[in-house]
């Protein structure tokens, strides 16, 4: 009979003493770059999350980039800027949505122990009285995600050439219409965008009272008062602005917070 040969045990090292295990950190979902840094935090807590830290560690770096923002606007000297050129607002509005989404998240995150308590809406009453002076309402960050839109319908096409019809001796044939492609110079207006800048940098001035707007809604939302039918502030799937490959320091802001968030929702859940 033949000998069969088994595979020697695994034995220590060298010196003797076995490698100690390291202990793998907690996967996170949608959280590859910072997933490291919130088991620390995790671990430091007791298996639990210091939210206060994780707020004004990401409300710095998002006031940092917000002052990125209002430099390449045009807007830190107190100068006000009409227009930006087409390149320029359009970079700056990639960053602004992902810096948006993650201001949303961290209003969510204080806003996890509020209680407010909502009196059931009454009838307006009539007034007679009528104003002459209009002061225009402050732009405010909003709460909801935008969702996304699913357009199921087929894409329209633009016919590429037209008839020039005349009659010979009576009309000149139409003239061709000229077709101007934009190009990166073009001035584009910036007062919408001068106006969601300054709406993010009161959100993130004043985080508490933005969780109490949140907490507001929550508290009509549980009492059937509000006119929008979702139920989070938060859209399902990825947020508004995530990027799959970051090309900018808020995009790993936003991966962070949004997995803090995710988290307090699951907490709340079980």
């Amino acid at each position: 009979m033949g000998v069969v040969a088994k595979r020697p045990p695994k034995t220590a090292s060298k010196s003797g003493a076995r490698r100690p295990i390291a202990e793998s950190a907690p996967r996170l979902i949608h959280l590859p770059d910072t997933s490291l840094t919130l088991a620390r935090m995790t671990n430091a807590q007791g298996h639990t999350i210091n939210w206060d830290k994780a707020i004004a560690r990401n409300r710095d770096a998002l006031l940092r980039v917000l002052a990125a923002l209002f430099a390449m606007a045009g807007l830190a000297g107190g100068v006000t800027a009409t227009t930006l050129p087409r390149h320029l607002h359009n970079h700056i509005l990639r960053i602004l949505r992902a810096a948006e989404s993650a201001v949303r998240r961290l209003i969510v995150i204080a806003a996890r122990d509020l209680v407010v308590v909502v009196a059931p809406r009454k009838q307006a009453a009539t007034t007679t009285t009528t104003s002459t002076t209009s002061v225009p309402a402050v732009a405010a960050l909003p709460l909801l995600d935008p969702r996304k839109r699913f357009d199921f319908r087929p894409r329209r096409r633009r016919a590429k050439s037209f008839p020039r019809i005349c009659v010979i001796g009576v009309s000149e044939p139409r003239p061709i219409p000229e077709i101007r492609i934009p190009t990166p110079e073009d001035a584009m207006d910036a007062t919408r965008l001068r106006r969601r800048l300054a709406a993010l940098k009161r959100a993130l001035d004043d985080l508490d009272g933005h969780a109490k707007r949140l907490a507001r809604w929550r508290a009509k939302r549980d009492l059937g008062l509000n006119r929008s039918k979702y139920v989070s502030p938060m859209r399902p799937g990825w947020p508004p602005g995530r990027r799959k490959r970051a090309f900018h320091a808020v995009d790993d802001i936003l991966t962070e917070c949004h997995a803090l968030a995710l988290s307090l929702e699951r907490e709340d859940t079980s």
